[in-house]
């Protein structure tokens, strides 16, 4: 089962969720406050390729939980 993370757009809390992919745009309550004003967002991974000695990480993923593609305080 996917791990999804969400914000808050109430209280600004952010939170993850292990949800059946069928149910990851479904309304989720706010884990601090019990809002229903919740938008999921995109995750960034990484993953581990080569050999498990000096493997080179990367990050995989368009940024953070933001429309504009990042981490920001805009809150949308």
């Amino acid at each position: 089962m996917p791990l999804y993370e969400y914000a808050c757009l109430d209280c600004n809390e952010r939170y993850e969720e292990l949800r059946a992919s069928a149910r990851a745009d479904s309304p989720v309550p706010c884990t601090a406050c019990g809002g229903s004003r919740v938008k999921r967002l995109l995750s960034v991974f990484a993953t581990r390729s080569g050999p498990s000695e000096g493997g080179t990480m990367v990050a995989a993923g368009g940024g953070g939980g933001c429309g504009c593609g990042g981490n920001c305080a805009c809150r949308n």
